[in-house]
């Protein structure tokens, strides 16, 4: 088996059938790949219209369903989805997290594929994330840090453009190249990497645990590419609900914060995380300000300078 994908469900067995189908129709191309579905214990009856969706479509000889007793999480989810395959005598070479809420393009696979093939020092890989009607996501991004957290609260035109090369989601590129970390949706690495940094750290429940991946394949050596010749739809936030921006946004939930802080105490310390804090809280509290008296509207989640104070910032001396 060339490719192990993994797809975490919880409450969207409608989103995830129609990742499968993309995938379906991609297995008719290649039989180098096998799927493991892991649900995190949906409330709904998504583990029986999954089970009955894979035997009725005769998917069942390479699409696993794999329902957990928790959930733990996202990181908790695709780690029970291909621990077993890389315990196995012969794993495989690559290993791919795939949202639900995505929809594989034709050839898009082969095109991940391909390239870790013939680019022996790169270690994981992300896609084109795109709309629908194929309008392209942000998929590749800049390490998060003090400047970055300072202009993403800010977000005043002069500051921004003096801190562009700080900014966390610089813009799209239609060109193959190096990044710093790629988006969790649709992410390939090599299971080689994993045997090098391990799989992605439970401690988060959800958001940063790719970035935090991403980050120790880098200390460890290994580089990470954005790839936009393989595209894959996103329908984004459909899965979570939270990060849909074409619709009102909800309040950003606390495990977000918990998420943030978890990234910085651990990857940098206590002070660089204070540091980072006070960066965006006085970035955000001003942008507020100037909004307020200019009578501009925002998409912004309600309550997030005073959620982000109480749950990340006052959390961060403890």
């Amino acid at each position: 088996m060339k490719l192990l994908i993994v797809i975490v469900n919880y409450a969207s067995a409608d989103l995830t059938i129609d990742c499968l189908r993309s995938l379906a129709v991609e297995r008719a191309g290649s039989s180098d790949f096998r799927v493991v579905v892991t649900d995190n214990r949906s409330p709904d009856d998504s583990v029986a219209r999954l089970q009955q969706c894979i035997a009725t479509e005769g998917w069942a000889d390479w699409c696993q369903l794999r329902p957990l007793q928790s959930n733990g999480g996202f990181a908790y989810g695709n780690n029970r989805g291909f621990e077993d395959a890389l315990r196995a005598p012969d794993p495989p070479d690559y290993v791919l997290l795939l949202n639900p809420d995505t929809v594989a393009r034709p050839g898009a696979l082969a095109a991940m594929i391909g390239f870790l093939d013939t680019h022996a020092d790169v270690g994981l890989i992300g896609s084109r994330l795109e709309d629908p009607d194929g309008a392209p996501q942000i998929s590749a991004f800049r390490f998060p840090g003090i400047l970055a957290e300072f202009e993403s609260g800010l977000r005043l035109g002069l500051v921004s453009r003096l801190l562009d090369s700080y900014r966390i989601a610089p813009p799209v590129q239609l060109q193959a190249r190096p990044t710093d970390w790629v988006a969790g949706a649709s992410l390939m690495i090599r299971t080689s990497v994993i045997d090098r940094i391990g799989p992605m750290d439970e401690g988060y429940f959800m958001y940063f645990e790719e970035v935090d991946w991403c980050l120790h394949a880098r200390r460890a050596g290994f580089a990470c590419w954005y790839v936009p010749e393989a595209r894959v739809v996103h329908l984004v936030g459909q899965s979570s609900g939270v990060t849909d921006q074409k619709k009102p946004m909800k309040r950003r939930p606390r495990y977000w914060f918990e998420s943030h802080r978890r990234y910085y105490r651990k990857n940098y310390g206590l002070a660089y995380t204070l540091l980072a804090d006070l960066a965006w809280t006085i970035g955000f509290g001003i942008f507020q300000l100037r909004r307020l008296v200019q009578q501009k509207s925002t998409n912004d989640p309600p309550r997030l300078w005073r959620d982000f104070v109480r749950f990340n910032f006052l959390q961060s001396y403890k």
